[in-house]
């Protein structure tokens, strides 16, 4: 849970209206269908996330974020519609 908060604060970071303006479901992250998110992947969305946030959502430390992993940060931080 602690690494969610992390990554929520990293995201915090990032601006509201351009987190809004992006495609942030999980299938169109996952742009190589490999079923989760690498950190070139989250970068191309977003460019400022840092090594350090993303390991943050990386909650079982495989080095990448899983559907799972995305959701639960989603639950926890809802953009704002």
């Amino acid at each position: 849970m602690k690494k969610i908060f992390a990554l929520a604060t990293a995201f915090a970071l990032v601006s509201t209206a351009a987190f809004a303006q992006v495609a942030t479901d999980f299938a169109t992250l996952d742009a190589d269908a490999s079923g989760d998110v690498s950190i070139t992947e989250a970068n191309t969305v977003w460019p400022d996330l840092t090594a350090e946030a993303y390991a943050a959502a990386d909650t079982d430390g495989d080095g990448k974020v899983s559907q799972a992993e995305y959701e639960a940060f989603l639950v926890a931080n809802p953009v704002a519609q």
